[in-house]
């Protein structure tokens, strides 16, 4: 596929610089361009985007108070919020310098809308063999005394207002471009897996690290995941002053949602539960309120602890199975099913039309190299949305019954989306309605559209696509 995928993909580029989106005509074959990010906009708005809130009548999806649904997909990469000193031993792993404005450009070439920002919480790890340092935090280092890393120690009573600025900057910049933005709070993995010394040695609340005499980890076991718990009380007021400080920084933008922690273990539930409630009883003495997520713990995590949470969205985890056959997804809270929290590094082409299809919203933890598979991900994603923005999402159920392929989202007898992951006919069910509904397919791994004429509903109907590759149908009602 690789030299044909090309052609397309430049194709569709030019497509996009020129501002054009052609299409088949009715009751033909003929091909068109695949939505690129400049193309795919019908039928968005260019009205201001407004704080989301889930959508009482399909909680599966936010709503930015048009009563419209919102569909968030996007890629994250992990040092999109602080700097870091990237040794030459892991430039195979990241670039260099990252370029955030052109990190920006990339989703919106893409025609993604979302991403996750991420924050560390150790000053320092190994990666690639090498020793990693990363800035700012939000506490000011001001001494005296000299911290384990070789930097000033931290004061945990005072916040380093440039951390804030640059957290607002970035959302801010994001916002220009119509993405919107978790602002992550905690950062829970590395407090479990990164490699010793420094994944205890390298974090602020390492009572070597602050001039306070907090102590992170009271039975000296080098790990301080008890700073994750509610154990420990002058902890807890001093993450609480932060999370407050930092939900100011932006809380009278629109394109923001709060994450608690990434991959903090079973043992933080609690925890988190307490930190959502945070900033849901700060916000709500203010004149925005934004939505607040959980994601799955790593380790000992299951879903059923996120789906139990106060949190408006969650993101579950399921491994590969989560990717190739996902469940439907949770009808209380907006699920963003995360590769990140599947398997890492993966994902396939199939997966953000899966998701679709089910009922979540996927996001892809994104290297941001050359990959193959991991381009036609980040396009799939972003057709992907071009056809959740065509239909009426709000009205539209996950409903695997009406189609043999099982990857069915509908709203009966007025409009189906269906994908094949496979090739070859496949029957969906139209006895909803006996109205005649137009034929429009989509072949993700070109790009090429055809409008094929019209069906009648009433009984089920078996529909042969134009190619034998996986592709997408829409049916809507006439």
């Amino acid at each position: 596929m690789g030299r044909r995928y090309l052609v397309v993909l430049l194709l569709a580029l030019a497509a996009a610089a020129a501002g054009v989106l052609t299409r088949g005509t009715e009751g033909t074959s003929a091909p068109s361009p695949a939505p690129s990010a400049k193309s795919a906009k019908e039928p968005t708005r260019r009205a201001k985007l407004g704080p989301l809130r889930v959508l009482r009548s399909n909680p599966r999806y936010f709503t930015d108070g048009t009563g419209r649904a919102v569909y968030l997909t996007g890629s994250h990469v992990w040092w999109n919020l602080g700097d870091r000193t990237w040794p030459v031993e892991c430039l195979s792993v990241g670039p260099a310098r990252f370029d955030y404005a052109n990190y920006l450009d990339r989703l919106v070439r893409y025609n993604h809308n979302f991403f996750r920002l991420w924050t560390f919480e150790l000053t320092r790890w190994k990666e690639c063999g090498a020793t990693v340092d990363v800035a700012p935090q939000p506490w000011l280092r001001t001494g005296p005394g000299i911290a384990r890393d070789g930097l000033p120690k931290f004061d945990l009573t005072r916040l380093d207002p440039a951390y804030f600025a640059r957290l607002r900057r970035r959302v801010a910049q994001a916002g220009t471009r119509r993405i919107y933005v978790s602002v992550m709070l905690f950062e829970g993995w590395s407090l479990q897996f990164a490699q010793q010394p420094w994944r205890w040695d390298a974090h602020p609340f390492n009572a070597a690290n602050n001039v306070n005499g907090i102590d992170g980890d009271p039975n000296g076991d080098g790990v301080g995941t008890e700073s994750h718990t509610l154990a420990n009380r002058r902890v807890v007021k001093l993450q609480e002053r932060y999370v407050r400080r930092a939900v100011d920084a932006v809380n009278d933008l629109d394109n923001v949602l709060f994450e608690v922690a990434n991959e903090s273990g079973a043992y933080s539930t609690s925890w988190q539960y307490h930190m959502i409630r945070i900033v849901q009883r700060h916000e709500a003495r203010k004149r925005k309120q934004h939505p607040v997520g959980m994601t799955f713990q790593n380790a000992n995590g299951t879903n059923g602890s996120l789906y139990a949470s106060p949190a408006g969205w969650v993101s579950p985890a399921g491994g590969k199975p989560f990717l190739d056959d996902p469940p439907l997804a949770n009808a209380r809270q907006v699920s963003l099913s995360d590769t990140d929290h599947h398997c890492g590094l993966c994902g396939d082409r199939h997966f953000p039309w899966k998701a679709l299809m089910r009922g979540h919203n996927p996001i892809f933890m994104d290297p941001m190299d050359a990959h193959e598979e991991r381009e036609a991900v980040r396009w799939a994603m972003g057709n992907a949305r071009h056809y959740a923005n065509r239909i009426d999402l709000a009205a539209s159920r996950p409903r695997p019954d009406l189609a043999s392929t099982r990857f069915c989202l509908a709203v009966p007898g007025k409009e189906y989306l269906v994908y094949q992951p496979g090739s070859g006919a496949f029957s969906v069910d139209l006895r909803a309605s006996r109205s005649r509904f137009r034929i429009e397919w989509f072949e993700p791994s070109t790009g090429r559209r055809w409008i094929t004429g019209r069906i009648r509903g009433g009984a089920h109907r078996t529909l042969t696509p134009p190619v034998d590759t996986p592709v997408v149908l829409y049916l809507k009602a006439a």
